[in-house]
């Protein structure tokens, strides 16, 4: 069934007489929303061990109930995968992706026996990938239901490159090269990603558990994302990403990030994240921990491992800053309460998502950039993030976890002074963040925009909002509080027909741009829009565009001090 997309999925489950309740997940650790996984099942059915047929009925939309079994169960069903995600399964002639939570019904309250998994394989498909412990002929072993949840297959015939560090297997499992992706150089490179990570943590918590190696699965499938694994990983990329230098870059910083997650969520992780309740949602104001400082080391990881140079590794941290400065949702959300929403908000933006939001993979890794530089400073630079890292995870990384509070004193002990102050304003409250210690303390500073003296043209008027080409239609897509566009009134889906009576053509996005700079910052134009048909005049008085920079750039102005901090920091630049 795989060129259909479809998984025939055969569950024997062992029961004692009476009632069995099964039940499918509702969402997969690591990405925190509900994915309703049962919608993609067909054909439930139920079975004696000697094939009889038996009467079930369902009890919630991911629950099913046999009544009165004497004996052991078998259960049938199909799964249709095709939805190209690391949350999700994907099946076609050539490969499949096969993600547990989507897959497997368990028993209710027997969550901690074993499980073994066959998989069955088309005849021109050799081998399967998986975390699991093989135990031969494609037959593999789970110690419980989190670990089969939390270890995904790959199936079908991948290139496959296994390298050791730290006397530890690491397999990277290509899907997709085609001829174009270099899999010997990613592979190379991954190996020195997972060194530089080993080195920084001194441990490794997945060589402790069968089957004592960490995968990467690496789906070239011109999607994107990743999601984490105790032992593994899945990553979606495309086939073309090391053509160029920053995609490739990208590429690693996925590697890192993900890998990293081994260390910070799969071993030291928020106290709200294990046992896992697979039917419900899991919240905790914690993400800003698990997710953006996860973040904040990816970049830099990828340069500790002699990847990036320090303008590259600057210029990633600077579209970072650029995304949080520009979303209003900053002044409006905490960052702990962006994590406790992230059920809710992160994984379903709209488009006033950047009005009233803030990612807590972005604004958590600019904190986690703060925080460092912070410790650095008041702990003369004994003390790093990286220590903070290393003692939560000593103390935390068993099966409790750690509350919020918790990591906040670690963080407060390796400072050695109070972090009050720097938590209210950052995690707690919605105050802009101040990055002045930090460019201070590393030699930094914000590029001065670029102003072109021949330009004597007059200064153009603004209004503010995102738009974009729609069925021959120029359409507003977003408008962002503070706009002159959004204290206009103008609305998502609004048709821009013309401003002050005359024409603006939707032939490209930036038509209405060019017209607008037709008019001086404090010119008030008639705005010509079709809402659900009716034709409405707005009123737009034009500003300023704003021209603040975000952009980081190393000062040449700093003192020897500074330097030696950003060394101490990045080590020493790269040539570029």
């Amino acid at each position: 069934m795989a060129q259909n997309h479809y998984v025939d999925v055969e569950a024997r489950i062992p029961a004692a007489p009476g009632d069995l309740e099964l039940f499918l997940p509702v969402w997969t650790p690591g990405s925190y929303m509900l994915r309703e996984y049962s919608r993609q099942l067909e054909g439930v059915q139920f079975f004696t061990s000697d094939g009889k047929p038996l009467d079930f009925e369902k009890t919630r939309k991911n629950r099913w109930l046999v009544k009165n079994v004497s004996g052991p169960v078998t259960a049938r069903y199909k799964v249709y995968c095709r939805e190209m995600s690391v949350r999700n399964c994907w099946v076609e002639n050539d490969f499949a992706l096969l993600t547990g939570a989507q897959l497997f019904l368990a028993p209710v309250g027997q969550l901690q026996r074993p499980f073994q998994v066959q998989v069955d394989l088309p005849a021109n498909w050799k081998r399967v990938e998986t975390g699991l412990a093989p135990l031969g002929n494609q037959v593999f072993q789970a110690e419980n239901f989190d670990a089969l949840v939390d270890c995904p297959l790959v199936a079908g015939n991948p290139a496959t490159y296994d390298f050791v560090v730290s006397g530890v297997t690491h397999r990277l499992v290509n899907e997709g090269e085609g001829g174009i992706w270099d899999g010997p150089r990613s592979a190379k490179d991954a190996e020195k990603i997972v060194a530089t990570v080993h080195k920084m943590w001194g441990d490794v918590p997945y060589a402790k558990y069968a089957p004592k190696t960490y995968t990467f699965f690496n789906m070239l499938t011109q999607a994107g994302g990743g999601l984490e694994h105790k032992n593994s990983t899945v990553l979606m990329n495309s086939r073309w990403g090391q053509r160029a230098r920053q995609d490739y870059l990208h590429w690693l910083s996925l590697v890192a990030h993900e890998f990293f997650h081994a260390w910070n969520v799969k071993t030291l992780r928020p106290k709200a994240l294990g046992p896992f309740d697979y039917e419900n949602e899991v919240y905790t104001p914690s993400l800003w921990v698990a997710e953006g400082f996860t973040a904040y080391y990816d970049n830099l990881l990828v340069r500790r491992a002699g990847f990036s140079t320090y303008k590259e590794y600057l210029d990633a941290i600077s579209k970072d800053i650029e995304a949080l400065q520009t979303a209003p949702g900053r002044l409006v959300q905490p960052l702990r309460y962006s994590s406790y929403d992230a059920w809710i908000k992160y994984y379903r933006p709209d488009e006033n998502s950047a009005n009233s939001g803030v990612s807590y993979y972005v604004k958590g890794s600019l904190v986690g950039l703060l925080l460092d530089a912070r410790i650095r400073e008041a702990s003369d630079g004994k003390h790093t993030l990286d220590d903070v890292m290393r003692k939560a995870y000593k103390l935390y990384s068993g099966a409790e976890g750690y509350t919020e509070e918790q990591f906040r004193a670690v963080a407060e002990e390796m400072a050695g002074t109070s972090l009050k102050g720097f938590f209210a304003d950052t995690v707690d409250g919605t105050k802009e963040l101040d990055y002045k210690p930090m460019l201070a303390y590393y030699g930094l500073r914000f590029k001065t925009p670029e102003v072109k003296k021949e330009n004597k043209d007059p200064e153009a008027g603004w209004m503010g909002g995102a738009y974009a080409i729609q069925n021959a239609r120029l359409v507003v897509t977003s408008v962002r509080r503070g706009t002159p566009a959004y204290e206009a009134g103008l609305n998502t889906d609004d048709e821009i027909l013309a401003v002050n009576d005359y024409r603006v053509l939707p032939d490209k996005v930036d038509r209405l741009e060019d017209r607008l700079r037709q008019y001086s910052p404090g010119a008030t134009v008639s705005v010509l829009v079709a809402r659900r048909e009716k034709l409405t005049r707005l009123n737009v008085r034009l500003a300023k565009k704003p021209t603040d920079s975000w952009a980081l750039e190393v000062n040449p102005e700093a003192d020897e001090r500074a330097k030696q901090h950003r060394e101490a920091w990045l080590g020493p630049d790269l040539k570029p």
